[in-house]
C-alpha cells in the first residue's frame, strides 16, 4: 500500500511586485490576474483535487489571509487552513506543516506548491508530481520539479543536476543549487544543459523531511517541537501564535536545499510561469510582446510593448506609449517603464 498523499499550498506571499493590484489586504495569489473568472489560488486548488483527495490539501497562509482562503476555497475544511502569525520566510512554514501532517499519519507523503504560479500542460504536470511522489515514498529523498529553462532568466535560481538518472523515470541527483545569475552565466548554463529553474516546487516524506531539519535546521524544530503533541489539537493554533514568531525567518532553500546531499529533480515541461512580475504576465499572454490588455474598455492608439490592466469600468485609452506598464486600481495608479520594473517593490515599500 502506497503512502498517504498530501498537498501544501503555500499562500502567505503579498507579491508586491504586482502593486497596486496585489495588496497587503488582497495579496496576487486571491486575484483573478489572468481575466478568466478564476484566481491564482483557485487554479492551484483545482489542479491538487488531480492528485489528493480535498481533505488531504492543506493551505498554509498568514492568518490575516484565512478569511480570503475561505472565501476562495468554500469547500476546503476549516482545520486545513495553517494560519502563521508572522511572515518568518518558507523553512518555519513548511517545518510546521510537516510537524501537523505527521500528527495525521507519520508514513506519509506531502507535496509543497506555491499558490500564484501557472500551469498550462496540466497532464504533464500531473504525470511529474506523481512521479515525484512515487520516488519520495520508496527513497529518504527531497524531491524538486525542475523547469526546463527556455532563455537565459535572471531572476530564477537553478538546479545543477547529474545527467546520469537515479532511476528509469528520469530523477537525476541534484549537485547544486545555484543563486540568480547575471544574464552571462544564465547563458552558460542554458548552453550547457546541466541546469534547471528552481520553480520552488517539493514532494517528500514527513519522516525525511523532519529529519533534514534535525539536521540542518534543528533550531527551527527546537522552537516548534517543545509541546508537539499540541498538532492536530483544537489548542493549536494558541501554540503556534505563541512560539512561531520565534522562529528563525529563512528559506528552505538556505535552510535546507542548499546543505542536503539527498536532494533530487526530476526535469519538467509543463508549461510553467510563476508570474512574478507584470513583465512575466505581458510575456505569459503576449507571445510577440505586443499590447496587452486585462480587464474591460482598454483602448490603444499607436502603442506597442505595453500591458494595461484596469479592474474597474473606466474607459482607458492609450496612445503613443511603448515599453511601458499601465495598473489603474481604485485606490492607485501605476505609469512604469517596464525595463525599470525591479524598482517598484522598492517605490511601493516607501509609499507606506
Amino acid at each position: 500500500m502506497s503512502n498517504p498523499r498530501f498537498i501544501a499550498i503555500m499562500a502567505g506571499g503579498v507579491g508586491s511586485r504586482f502593486w497596486p493590484s496585489s495588496t497587503n489586504e488582497r495579496p496576487k495569489q486571491f486575484l483573478d490576474i489572468l481575466g478568466i473568472g478564476k484566481s491564482l489560488i483557485r487554479m492551484t486548488f483545482e489542479r491538487a483535487l488531480r492528485l489528493v483527495p480535498g481533505d488531504r490539501v492543506f493551505i498554509v497562509t498568514n492568518g490575516k489571509y484565512k478569511s480570503l482562503v475561505m472565501e476562495h476555497l468554500p469547500e476546503l475544511p476549516q482545520e486545513n487552513i495553517l494560519c502563521e502569525p508572522s511572515m518568518n520566510n518558507t523553512a518555519p512554514c513548511i517545518a510546521y506543516t510537516a510537524l501537523r501532517i505527521n500528527s495525521i499519519d507519520p508514513d506519509a507523503v506531502f507535496a509543497v506548491l506555491p499558490s500564484d504560479h501557472v500551469i498550462l500542460k496540466e497532464d504533464e504536470y500531473i504525470h511529474k508530481l506523481s512521479q515525484a511522489f512515487e520516488f519520495a515514498s520508496t527513497n529518504a529523498g527531497i524531491v524538486t520539479l525542475g523547469i526546463q529553462p527556455t532563455r537565459p532568466d535572471t531572476g530564477y535560481g537553478y538546479i545543477n543536476f547529474q545527467k546520469n538518472p537515479e532511476d528509469s523515470n528520469q530523477i537525476y541527483k541534484v549537485i547544486s543549487f545555484k543563486e540568480k545569475p547575471d544574464i552571462a552565466t544564465a547563458q552558460v548554463y542554458l548552453d550547457s544543459g546541466d541546469y534547471l529553474w528552481n520553480a520552488g516546487m517539493f514532494v517528500w516524506s514527513v519522516s525525511t523531511i523532519l529529519d533534514s531539519f534535525k539536521i540542518n535546521a534543528p533550531q527551527i524544530l527546537d522552537v516548534l517541537m517543545q509541546q508537539v503533541a499540541l498538532y492536530g489539537t483544537s489548542d493549536e493554533q494558541a501554540y503556534i501564535d505563541a512560539v512561531y514568531p520565534d522562529t528563525q525567518k529563512i528559506s528552505v532553500d538556505y535552510a535546507i536545499l542548499e546543505k542536503a546531499d539527498n536532494v533530487f529533480t526530476i526535469p519538467a515541461d509543463i508549461g510553467w510561469s510563476d508570474l512574478g512580475t507584470w513583465n512575466s504576465l505581458h510575456a505569459y499572454l503576449s507571445e510577440d510582446n505586443d499590447k496587452v490588455a486585462v480587464g474591460q474598455n482598454i483602448h490603444f492608439i499607436d502603442s506597442k510593448d505595453v500591458i494595461v490592466v484596469s479592474n474597474n469600468h473606466k474607459h482607458v485609452v492609450i496612445k503613443g506609449l511603448e515599453n511601458y506598464i499601465v495598473v489603474d486600481e481604485d485606490n492607485a495608479l501605476l505609469i512604469y517603464p517596464k525595463s525599470d520594473e525591479q524598482e517598484i517593490k522598492g517605490v511601493v515599500q516607501g509609499l507606506y
